[in-house]
């Protein structure tokens, strides 16, 4: 599913992978969230509600431009640099195209709408 995110005034295009917690994700949008920094890595916010992460595989390393799902705590997770480890509870549910992911650092609100 491709997705959009608006970050600071400029609109960045993602596509959602298939996955059971990606079409969960999908079905709360469109959203607006405020945005953290946490570990100068990533941009994170809580959702309204838990993902349904079944299938889900046990740990996940994320990668620049990955959005993914942080089960333990239940926040979305907009990574703007590449994770040095595997992560236990980490669901990655997208990807922003390569060209954005810088955008990711600097953002403190996102609006995701579904694209038709």
């Amino acid at each position: 599913m491709n997705i959009r995110l608006t970050i600071n005034g400029h609109q960045v295009d993602a596509t959602l992978n298939d996955s059971a917690a990606a079409r969960d994700f999908a079905t709360l949008l469109p959203l607006s969230l405020d945005l953290e920094d946490f570990h100068r890595t990533e941009r994170i916010a809580y959702l309204a509600r838990k993902l349904d992460t079944s299938g889900a595989p046990e740990a996940a390393e994320p990668q620049a431009g990955d959005l993914a799902y942080y089960a333990p705590w239940g926040n979305l997770a907009l990574f703007y640099r590449d994770g040095d480890s595997p992560s236990t509870g980490l669901v990655i549910l997208g990807h922003v195209a390569d060209r954005d992911a810088e955008r990711l650092a600097t953002a403190d609100h996102v609006a995701i709408e579904a694209l038709s």
